[in-house]
């Protein structure tokens, strides 16, 4: 385990360089832009977890970017220790090299109405990348990484996403896409605590999204290897979104 954190350590900071290396070209594309987007789900999923107690959840995020640059904060209704509300503040750069595009940032998960939000704000980085072998077909594999902190002990996350947008079926764009991801912990009973303690479990869904003017609506299907908590159990969740402007 302590092998793989410092692999991804090394990772993290050879895509810094990378980034680095990539930024002067595109110093010349330094646009402004800014949305905002606003969705209702029947469940607030994060890694194949509900954490809204398997109840419909309202969710908002802001973005902007400038260049190769981007930041923005997102939200959502929250159930638990963690209730009523969870905001994550994100920044990071995407350069550009060839045909693959970089993402390199951090998060910062807040709780700041929840009865102890000191014992639950954690920091997380994110190393990806998004390339298309073939035309319509996206892959995006990611690593996620939560460094030892106050609060929490070191965790690491591998997610691969892959999805292929097809031809327009009257007015809806679809898209069928599908993840999969794999989190594990130093400390045990990190996931779940008391409930079904471990320190490590798989996630993956799949799912049709179909895109109309501004709106979207996804249909996807979620589950994980973790047997014997509710939380966690298979489940289909029905999202809409708007984005604005």
């Amino acid at each position: 385990m302590h092998d793989t954190l410092r692999k991804a350590r090394s990772l993290i900071a050879g895509g810094a360089a990378l980034a680095c290396l990539a930024a002067p070209a595109l110093a010349e594309d330094r646009e402004f832009s800014w949305s905002t987007t606003m969705t209702g789900t029947s469940d607030y999923m994060f890694r194949g977890l509900s954490l809204n107690d398997e109840d419909p959840a309202y969710q908002q995020s802001i973005d902007m970017s400038y260049g190769i640059f981007y930041a923005g904060v997102w939200g959502s209704m929250v159930a638990g220790d963690y209730e009523p509300v969870e905001l994550d503040w994100y920044a990071g750069f995407k350069p550009v090299l060839g045909p693959v595009t970089f993402d390199l940032g951090v998060v910062y998960y807040t709780y700041f109405w929840a009865e102890d939000p000191d014992e639950l704000d954690y920091v997380e980085f994110k190393v990806g990348a998004e390339f298309s072998p073939i035309t319509n077909l996206t892959l995006k594999p990611v690593f996620w990484y939560v460094p030892e902190q106050a609060n929490s002990d070191a965790v690491y996350t591998i997610e691969g996403t892959a999805a292929y947008k097809f031809h327009d079926i009257g007015i809806f764009t679809p898209t069928l896409s599908g993840l999969i991801g794999y989190s594990e912990a130093d400390s045990d009973g990190t996931f779940f605590g008391d409930r079904e303690p471990t320190d490590d479990y798989t996630y993956w869904n799949v799912g049709l999204a179909l895109a109309v003017e501004k709106f979207t609506f996804d249909f996807r299907y979620w589950d994980t290897n973790i047997e014997g908590d509710g939380l966690a159990d298979e489940r289909f969740v029905f999202t809409t979104s708007i984005t604005l402007p």
